[in-house]
């Protein structure tokens, strides 16, 4: 049988704990150490204070909820002191004189999560707080917890409009939230839908919905009701009461599930955190924006396709370009990961001389026809290091590398229109992309394509049309039109500009080649890490690889160069999360755990992720480091014959050894100086995500993971 809660050994009342909250944690943990619920009290005590170095857990009444989870316990477990001494958890009204400790099981579920999240909203009523204040025992401590924690969900409603006595409108949360209410009749109400959401959705999602709520029950002007949307559940609005909302309220860190059923609401949106702190500054600006026409909206859903845009139409549109390009990166890095994986295996197990005859081995041959050391191929003879399963297995693996690599700019293109306008955006910016390939225009055209596409497909959507047209325009309409428009202004306008930018950023690298070896590999190394798989990056790569049919020495250290340098961001910015997880965020700690292997394997592309986020401090600490490593490569005269494949071509290296000082040179520098850089000149937003995960093991719910 599970444990309760809370007992009697696990409070601990008017008592001197410290001064620091590490020395509140600590006397907590040692409280459940005695209650027999754990022998690892440094585990628990780590766990909970490296979740409160991140952001301090103080919240309004002067109480403070340290929490994580945890191996350390294995059923949920509460600690609670009365302070004597009040210390500083960081709350916004002063020092904590309430403080629970929260431990949940690592592999605690969503029953363990629902225990937690209604102490967390409890802990915002004011009769509770009051009832922890002037407890005699800790008997009294428990009954009062457990009571909250054990209670069934009640569901408000409001009072009819005319009933005898009727001052104030119920309002419900979280089990309770979707009840619909009815405004007295003494006067109209404005109506507020609201939703909150924390990282974790334990604790913040609940208080924020709490808080919110009673703000709105002190109060006789507005009918509020909220949608947590946060692990242990809660009703869904009614989209009765959501169309008849003045306003949207927006608490919350992650993203709102299904948004689009706000369109065109003016909206509030701040952190998750504001709503617990600042309810009824967040109730006025609701009212303001209500009344005020030209406040910021949530934007119409789309109903191209069955998407929903997501974004408030108050967002500028450089915000939104960034958004919809971010899109379309994320969309194109598992393109490049599968490729790039399989063409460095394809090197590994057919050698790097595959790849001059890979078509006609993968099609002239097959497993009962198997290709010797010396192969016909348009009529001469080439000679391949390996022969028979070896080099044909590692053709098909490069084959289908190539075919991987072959849609990542439109794949790019096709994302990016996919972001600004939806899936009527895709295919436009697909064709897009392939013509950008076609006409030379690489990476570059395949940005602009995808800018161009979503643009116009966004527009077209616009468009008043008669009901029996509007049921083929997302599907027939939009993209025939709009990839019409792309094709055109590729073929007769952008085309060939863009092109001649590509050959001119490739001409002005090779006028470099007769200037210091050392000051080549520095710029080759500047440019890898300047976008990381961008245009600049693909032109020097492009340089290096177009260099090596040439065959000379001089060109097999530009290409080794550009491989040494393109495969040190993705491995520092691992090693970086590893030796400094408070830096990232919990999805780039996620990221850091496989970007070293894409980073051996001379895929830069998996650095994006952490550029995107913080270009400012993330991109020049990579290019500090590609730098070093472009010149420590020239300066050892490293060669390289393989166009691709990392570290996984080492026998294509001359000196081999020369490859691994060179890279771990730069990774060491770009480690260092990203570390250094996020230190000493933080990200308040990385900050904020990062403090908002409280467990990296969240519930199995997409919306709330961090």
């Amino acid at each position: 049988m599970q444990p309760q809660l809370i007992t009697p050994e696990l409070v601990a009342l008017d008592v001197d704990f410290g001064k620091t909250p590490r020395e509140v944690i600590e006397h907590l943990a040692a409280l459940i150490v005695d209650a027999g619920r754990t022998s690892e009290a440094s585990t628990l005590v780590e766990a909970a204070s490296a979740r409160e170095e991140k952001a301090g857990t103080g919240v309004n009444g002067r109480v403070a909820i340290p929490h994580c989870r945890t191996s350390a316990v294995e059923a949920p477990t509460l600690a609670f002191a009365r302070l004597s001494s009040p210390v500083d958890f960081s709350g916004p009204d002063g020092d904590a004189e309430l403080v629970f400790l929260i431990a949940a099981p690592e592999g605690g579920g969503k029953e363990h999560l629902k225990i937690l999240s209604k102490l967390a909203r409890a802990l915002v009523k004011g009769d509770f707080v009051e009832t922890l204040r002037n407890a005699q025992s800790d008997q009294e401590i428990v009954d009062a917890v457990l009571a909250v924690v054990n209670a069934e969900p009640k569901k408000k409603a409001a009072k009819a409009a005319g009933a005898a006595g009727a001052g104030s409108t119920a309002v419900a949360a979280g089990e309770g939230s979707a009840a619909t209410q009815a405004s007295t009749s003494e006067s109209p109400k404005l109506r507020i839908a609201a939703v909150t959401s924390c990282a974790t959705g334990i604790a913040h999602t609940y208080m924020a919905a709490d808080a919110l709520t009673q703000a709105a029950e002190k109060r006789g002007d507005v009918e509020l009701i909220v949608e947590p949307q946060g692990s242990s559940g809660g009703d869904r609005l009614e989209q009765s009461f959501i169309d008849s909302a003045d306003a949207v309220i927006f608490a919350h860190d992650v993203a709102v599930r299904d948004k689009g059923r706000f369109a065109g609401k003016p909206v509030v949106d701040s952190p998750v955190k504001r709503g617990v702190n600042e309810p009824d500054a967040m109730i006025d600006e609701a009212i303001a924006a209500a009344k005020n026409p030209n406040a910021p909206r949530v934007a119409a859903a789309s109903t191209t396709g069955g998407e929903e845009s997501t974004s408030a139409s108050g967002e500028s549109w450089p915000k939104r370009l960034q958004q919809a390009i971010m899109t379309g990166v994320s969309y194109m890095v598992p393109f490049v990961a599968a490729g790039g994986l399989l063409l460095a295996l394809g090197f590994l197990i057919g050698g790097y001389d595959m790849a001059n005859g890979w078509e006609a081995l993968v099609t002239q041959f097959s497993p009962t026809q198997l290709p010797g050391h010396e192969v016909m191929i348009d009529g001469e003879t080439m000679t391949f290091r390996r022969s028979g399963w070896a080099l044909y297995l590692g053709a098909v693996l490069f084959a289908t590398g190539q075919m991987g690599m072959g849609f990542v700019v439109a794949a790019l293109s096709g994302y990016i229109g996919y972001g600004l306008a939806g899936r009527p955006g895709i295919a436009p910016g697909f064709i897009g992309g392939a013509i950008s390939v076609m006409v030379g225009a690489g990476f570059l055209g395949g940005l602009v394509t995808g800018i161009l596409a979503g643009l116009i497909a966004y527009w077209i959507q616009t468009w008043q049309v008669p009901r029996w047209l509007g049921s083929l325009m997302p599907v027939v309409i939009i993209p025939l039109l709009t990839s019409l428009a792309v094709g055109l202004v590729m073929f007769l306008l952008l085309g060939r500009p863009l092109a001649a930018l590509m050959e001119g950023l490739q001409g002005w690298l090779e006028s470099m080649s007769g200037s210091s070896a050392v000051l080549l590999g520095v710029i080759i190394g500047l440019m890898m890490c300047f976008d990381l798989g961008g245009p600049v990056n693909k032109a020097a790569y492009l340089f290096g690889t177009a260099g090596l049919s040439a065959g000379t020495e001089a060109s097999f250290q530009i290409m080794a160069a550009v491989m040494i340098a393109g495969m040190v961001p993705p491995i520092a910015l691992s090693i970086a999360t590893f030796l400094r997880k408070n830096l990232f965020t919990p999805a780039e700690q996620e990221n850091g755990k496989s970007a070293w292997l894409l980073g051996l394997s001379f895929v830069s592309e998996g650095a994006i992720p952490f550029a995107a986020a913080d270009p400012f401090r993330v991109i020049p600490a990579m290019m500090l480091g590609g730098a070093t490593a472009g010149a420590v490569s020239m300066a050892l005269g490293v060669g390289c014959q393989a166009p691709h494949g990392g570290v996984f071509v080492i026998f294509a290296y001359e000196p081999w050894w020369g490859m691994f000082v060179a890279l771990a040179a730069g990774v060491v520098v770009a480690a260092a100086a990203v570390i250094a850089i996020k230190r000493f000149w933080p990200n308040k937003e990385i900050e904020k995500a990062a403090a908002e995960s409280v467990e990296n093991q969240a519930a199995p719910e997409p919306a709330v993971a961090a």
